[in-house]
């Protein structure tokens, strides 16, 4: 018989209703069901809403510690994520919400000029891997997100990738890896930021900024540091190599550039890294 299906008893003949059945060859897939052992992975599916890392919860101290080795340790409470805080000009924890109609934590700014809401990993020491574990660009890090533009994406600044710091402004990290979309610049298109050793390098991606439009964001850096740019699964830009042992922190936010409310929905959010340099 021609390679597929077979019973116990033989080939397998319609309705297939006598299994059980098994195949005659062993299924190759192109790549495994899971990810390989050589890499640490981190996924965030936002299931608990970021909250100001000051109103999260009093911490607690180890009463078996000394007092002068004491750790202090941040406990997030039922109702805030362990691994996310938000942070921002004029942000507050009741600003970032469960969407009603979009699977997704909206972010909102609070109505001011210049007013910000972005969501990074928890800053306290062993708070979380985030940014316990190191994703640095020896690494082979990857990094991806899913996020949802706002109804008016007019006086918008919005950025999402791997930095050192919060800011949104170019010149601040000396080196970085991120999309940003600014309209004080003037920007149609979602636009590429990579940085190396302080050498800024800013290139429209030619991807338009729709809104109400979703978009899957991706960087990988490859095994020369390389930083691949990813825009709904299609390769926007490759860098050139970057610094060596810098190690990145993933932060996503929006900015009003004036005084109106400005919104960004965020799905999802995922980190991996060879185990191993």
């Amino acid at each position: 018989m021609a390679n597929g299906l077979r019973s116990s008893k033989g080939p397998a003949r319609s309705p297939f209703t006598l299994g059980p059945y098994q195949w005659d060859q062993v299924l190759l897939l192109n790549k495994p069901v899971i990810e390989g052992s050589r890499r640490y992975v981190l996924t965030e599916e936002f299931s608990q809403c970021p909250a100001l890392n000051a109103v999260i919860n009093a911490a607690f101290s180890d009463a078996d510690a000394t007092a002068a080795a004491n750790t202090t340790i941040k406990v997030a409470s039922a109702a805030a994520n362990k691994h996310f805080e938000i942070l921002g000009t004029n942000a507050v924890t009741a600003d970032c919400t469960f969407a009603t109609t979009v699977g997704a934590i909206q972010l909102t700014t609070a109505g001011a000029d210049n007013d910000q809401m972005y969501v990074c990993p928890h800053l306290d020491t062993k708070q979380t891997a985030w940014t316990g574990v190191l994703w640095g660009t020896e690494n082979q890090t990857q990094w991806e997100t899913v996020i949802k533009t706002d109804s008016a994406i007019l006086t918008t600044l919005i950025w999402a990738g791997l930095k050192l710091t919060y800011d949104p402004v170019t010149a601040t990290d000396a080196d970085q890896a991120y999309f940003k979309f600014d309209t004080d610049n003037a920007d149609t298109n979602w636009m590429i930021i990579a940085s190396i050793g302080g050498v800024d390098v800013e290139l429209d991606s030619g991807v338009p900024v729709v809104a109400s439009q979703d978009y899957y964001f991706r960087i990988e850096i490859d095994a020369d540091r390389y930083a691949h740019f990813f825009i709904n699964n299609k390769e926007v830009y490759r860098s050139g190599a970057l610094t060596d042992d810098v190690d990145f922190i993933p932060y996503i936010g929006v900015q009003a550039l004036a005084a109106a409310a400005r919104s960004l929905w965020i799905a999802k959010q995922k980190i991996s890294r060879f185990v191993y340099e």
